[in-house]
């Protein structure tokens, strides 16, 4: 049997579509898995080799129940990234008019990526949250809605049919998605990475964030995404999912997860990756005093300073 790859199902998310965009996708079993929680345990547990899944949207940020199941349990790391353009359809049985629906539904990310377009035409109409955007599509094809909100690819595969395309409220949205398996080495940099940690403060104070964020800031590496989860441990704990440019690999990188874990009483690495759709030979330089061989120099300064060699 082939190794296989979990994916947030059934047969027809978005999330099928841009699996199927990686190379070795063609060479595993690619299983639907009910929930994101269910594809990340699939690995965890042994049952799949990695597991694909939304972990941010250009619209609402990041996808919560993903950066949650990352940020506790069993750890895993990320190993691609993919992003994909995203419009909606409202798929119906057939024969179904838009005076019909009265009910509708979709992945909760979906709502405010359609929100706009639901008062215009669909004012009335009572939303439900499903698992995914297809399963929104097989409870319509079921009978327990009139319409959902999924990739128009997913009529066929339901049985359904287009009543309206290309829905979306914002220009060029697009979904991040993220293969996760169990850790490993990182692959080697390739000049246009990104590292993805999650952080816990030690207290509360004046400050806090402000000193978490200064040991990035110092050494010149960009955040490209920072989130505050809840702890779950009372009102005002949280934790901090960033994504920062750069590779664990790299001396101003390494140095800034270095501070980090000083300070702080838990760091979970969740993996340093090549970015999407960004080539290597566009990423601008490291800022002046933050590159690997400037950092090196100032450890070979320090270590004659110390052997009074200065």
């Amino acid at each position: 049997m082939p190794a296989s790859y979990a994916y947030l199902g059934p047969e027809g998310t978005f999330t099928e579509v841009a699996l199927r965009t990686l190379p070795e996708s063609a060479t595993r079993q690619l299983v639907p898995m009910v929930s994101v929680p269910a594809a990340l345990d699939a690995v965890r547990a042994g049952e799949a080799e990695a597991a694909f899944v939304p972990i941010e949207n250009s619209v609402e940020g990041g996808i919560t129940t993903t950066v949650d199941q990352l940020a506790v349990g069993e750890p895993l790391m990320i190993y691609r990234e993919v992003l994909l353009s995203i419009t909606f359809a409202l798929l119906v049985r057939p024969g179904t008019k838009l005076s019909d629906i009265k009910t509708v539904s979709a992945h909760p990310a979906a709502q405010p990526q359609v929100r706009i377009w639901m008062g215009k035409h669909l004012p009335d109409v009572v939303w439900e949250s499903a698992a995914s955007n297809a399963d929104a599509a097989r409870l319509v094809q079921e009978g327990r809605y009139d319409a959902a909100f999924a990739g128009e690819f997913a009529a066929a595969r339901y049985g359904l049919e287009a009543l309206e395309t290309g829905i979306h409220d914002a220009e060029n949205a697009q979904t991040r998605f993220v293969l996760v398996g169990r850790p490993a080495r990182p692959a080697a940099p390739t000049g246009a990475d990104k590292t993805s940690v999650v952080i816990w403060q030690r207290d509360d104070h004046p400050g806090a964030l402000l000193e978490l964020l200064q040991e990035f800031a110092v050494r010149g590496v960009n955040l490209m995404l920072l989130q505050s989860r809840p702890t779950g441990e009372g009102i005002g704990n949280y934790c901090f999912a960033i994504d920062a440019e750069g590779h664990v690999s790299d001396r101003r990188v390494a140095e800034a997860l270095m501070g980090l874990k000083r300070i702080c009483p838990q760091v979970r690495f969740l993996g340093s990756y090549p970015q999407a759709d960004v080539d290597p030979r566009n990423v601008r330089p490291p800022r002046a005093g933050t590159s690997d061989s400037e950092f090196a120099a100032a450890w070979d300064w320090l270590a004659r300073c110390q052997d009074g060699r200065f």
